[in-house]
């Protein structure tokens, strides 16, 4: 074997032993972690109706121009809605017209504001900032610069509270109700 083909092995093997020091003594970096997707999932329907049912008795139903549903949640934001709640046992009913409304999935709640126009069977109207329906009280309440007449009477007050669609009521916060009134 000549001294070259010696110098080249010694060279080979030389270089073979650094790359094996090399590979045993550094530690490969881990991959970064890909943020998981959080973007939420949502459905969009023009045109829809939900609606909540007890006993096979229908609450309220409410139809919008356009509905958006989070998938993951079944929450539900609606644009331009209109809606009707029924009172238990009662022929009474409650029409209504809003902007924008909310339906929490959780907790069966319905929220409506913007331009919110109520109108009851026998005759009452109520405007409000906001009217929230809650599933656990059965109750409607108008919240916010809310205004009920029916016949010969007026009431205004902060928050206006009901259990059988503003038949009778509750005024809360500067109450000021007025019968009589023409």
């Amino acid at each position: 074997m000549s001294n070259k083909q010696k110098v080249f092995i010694g060279l080979a093997v030389l270089l073979f032993a650094c790359v094996i020091i090399w590979a045993v003594r550094t530690e490969p970096q881990a991959p970064e972690k890909q943020p998981l997707e959080t973007e939420s999932k949502t459905m969009t329907y023009d045109g829809n109706t939900i609606k909540e049912e007890k006993n096979g008795k229908v609450i309220w139903e409410l139809t919008s121009e356009a509905m958006t549903m989070d998938a993951d949640t079944k929450d539900v934001d609606m644009e331009n809605l209109t809606g009707k709640f029924y009172g238990e046992g009662e022929s009474r009913t409650v029409t209504l017209t809003a902007k924008h409304g909310h339906y929490d999935a959780k907790t069966k709640d319905v929220t409506v504001t913007e331009e919110i126009d109520v109108k009851t069977s026998d005759g009452a109207a109520l405007t409000c900032d906001k009217l929230i329906w809650s599933e656990k009280d059965a109750k409607l309440t108008a919240d916010g610069n809310a205004y009920i007449k029916h016949e010969d009477m007026e009431a205004r007050a902060d928050k206006i509270e009901s259990t059988n669609l503003f038949h009778h009521f509750k005024a809360i916060g500067h109450a000021h109700i007025v019968k009589g009134a023409k």
